[in-house]
């Protein structure tokens, strides 16, 4: 059974939760573009638009949306804003289904490269080395053999952070000094899970936009390295946005994406937050799926990523 069962009462709770502040700041929203109406028409979603904007679904996203409803407007031909909420779910839900986003991970059951290699990318400060930590305890918890690589050596707080990681969920990481070259600890890490057949290998990375140049060079050099051991890796490019920065992380995913060959999504930070309206936008503008979100600091509040369980957190009252 998938540790992550969206339709267990206790991880449904911990979504609810973690989501509150947004979902109270759109029903608020939504409740002030619908006051005094009582059917969808042009005014109201002029509003709906405005809501979908201020929430920070983003602009592209937003006029999609705008334009599905419509559609089921001009086709229901008269519809109460009573069902707005339910028309709203079917269509992001569906709109997130075109972009392939969840249910897509499983701790359970991994593909059949062995070990299969993540490298995680993203910008200091965003929880990327408490996301790696909680992966493992997760991938752990399914039965797995994980390694970690701490390959972010510009920063001694970084691999210090990830040793106490390994640590608490008892995996091996491996490491060289500050300021080492990350390909070199990437590879050592590759071949160091190989050579012990785990399951699983989550290589850290540095989180620097400064110099766009040298952060892609630098990872494309990791990956070139890696592929060295096992071919084919990495295997997923995981990169972790802070959902708390709203449109600040539209941008760090188009500089990553321009970087590196990102194929999954996590977002962290949704639950001190009102901007949670990111993860639809982000998933939607760049078609990579969302593969974890972050509703807390627990361990269990990294959950994978299920997109009607999260739209229906998100429009349900």
């Amino acid at each position: 059974m998938a540790l992550f069962n969206f339709f267990g009462k206790d991880k449904k709770e911990t979504l609810d939760q973690g989501l509150s502040k947004t979902r109270e700041s759109v029903f608020s929203k939504l409740s002030r573009a619908v006051m005094g109406k009582s059917k969808v028409d042009d005014e109201v979603l002029d509003n709906l638009e405005e809501v979908l904007v201020t929430s920070d679904v983003g602009v592209e996203t937003t006029l999609r949306i705008i334009e599905r409803i419509e559609q089921r407007v001009a086709k229901d031909k008269y519809v109460n804003v009573d069902e707005l909420n339910v028309i709203l779910k079917e269509e992001i839900a569906a709109l997130l289904a075109e972009n392939n986003t969840g249910p897509a991970a499983d701790f359970d059951s991994l593909p059949d490269e062995k070990p299969y290699v993540i490298m995680v990318v993203g910008v200091n400060g965003v929880g990327k080395t408490t996301t790696i930590g909680k992966l493992a305890y997760h991938y752990k918890n399914a039965g797995k053999k994980v390694f970690l690589g701490a390959a972010d050596t510009f920063r001694a707080a970084a691999i210090d952070q990830l040793l106490i990681w390994g640590e608490r969920v008892d995996v091996p990481v491996i490491r060289q000094k500050m300021g080492a070259d990350p390909a070199s600890v990437a590879y050592d890490a590759v071949a160091s899970a190989k050579a012990n057949e785990a399951d699983v290998v989550i290589i850290d990375t540095a989180g620097r936009l400064h110099n766009k140049i040298n952060l892609m060079n630098e990872l494309t050099k990791i990956r070139n390295v890696m592929q060295k051991v096992v071919p084919g890796a990495p295997h997923e490019v995981l990169l972790i946005l802070d959902g708390s920065t709203g449109q600040n992380a539209f941008e760090q995913a188009k500089q990553f994406t321009k970087a590196t060959e990102v194929n999954a999504l996590a977002i962290t930070k949704l639950d001190g937050t009102a901007k949670g309206g990111v993860v639809l936008g982000i998933s939607d503008q760049f078609k990579i799926p969302v593969k974890y979100i972050g509703v807390g600091e627990g361990l269990e509040h990294l959950q994978v990523f299920d997109r009607n369980a999260f739209v229906s957190s998100l429009f349900d009252r």
